[in-house]
């Protein structure tokens, strides 16, 4: 039998990407950016630790506030060099949306092979930019509309009317934090969540996280990645 060196190639880790949408606006100083920086870097920990040859997980990362910032692009979770955010200037999450679709939808970025990205949406106020036809766009259409979708509210003033709609038709219910300290219990969901996937045989099934313990929802995808994505 002739050798075949085809038949020994090193499977490639197939990526499950997690994008965060974070408000750094000016409301967000002290004890809340505080707070969200050191959950953010736990979060990566938790996430290095889960690296495996069969699932990669990359973070990406878009901040709003005095501008629509791509913090981090989608990097491997331990190869991340962190930085804390500060806070500074308004609200545009409409544009951190158009963003973040704009990521999805491209195949270059957000490859077919990958599995359906996690996007995690987190303020403390409201939209001052044109939000709606943005966020209907992402959970409606294209490729972003696969996607499982997690949503933060920080504080009395945060616009819970735009986060519900956000989650809305995942079963994943909006999150609250009252408190500045509660925004790590968020981020150890999230962190539960994407492990979760990570670790299962399927990384494309879907994790319900309710107010008490997460349970798997079945998610079934076409054969073809092309059909997912």
């Amino acid at each position: 039998m002739p050798f075949d060196a085809s038949k020994f190639t090193v499977p490639i880790a197939k990526p499950l990407p997690i994008v965060l949408l974070l408000d750094t606006s000016g409301s967000m100083s002290g004890s809340k950016i505080d707070n969200l920086n050191q959950a953010v870097k736990e979060m990566l920990a938790a996430f290095a630790q889960e690296e495996k040859m069969e699932t990669e997980i990359l973070v990406s990362i878009i901040t709003f506030g005095e501008q629509v910032n791509l913090y981090v692009p989608f990097t491997k979770a331990s190869e991340v060099i962190w930085r804390d955010m500060s806070a500074n200037g308004m609200t545009p999450m409409g544009t951190a949306l158009q963003m973040a679709k704009a990521m999805i939808e491209d195949k270059g970025t957000t490859p077919s092979r990958a599995y359906r990205p996690t996007v995690v949406l987190v303020s403390d106020g409201q939209p001052n930019d044109s939000w709606e036809q943005p966020l209907n766009d992402f959970i409606h259409d294209g490729r972003s509309s696969k996607c499982d979708r997690m949503a933060l509210a920080i504080g009395a003033d945060a616009d819970r009317n735009v986060l519900t709609r956000f989650v809305e038709g995942i079963g994943n219910p909006l999150f609250e934090a009252n408190q500045a300290s509660k925004i790590h219990e968020f981020f150890n969901r999230v962190t539960m969540s994407v492990t979760m996937r990570a670790r299962s045989k399927n990384p494309n099934e879907s994790i319900l996280l309710s107010n008490t313990n997460p349970s798997p929802i079945p998610f079934t995808p076409t054969t073809n990645d092309e059909d997912i994505w």
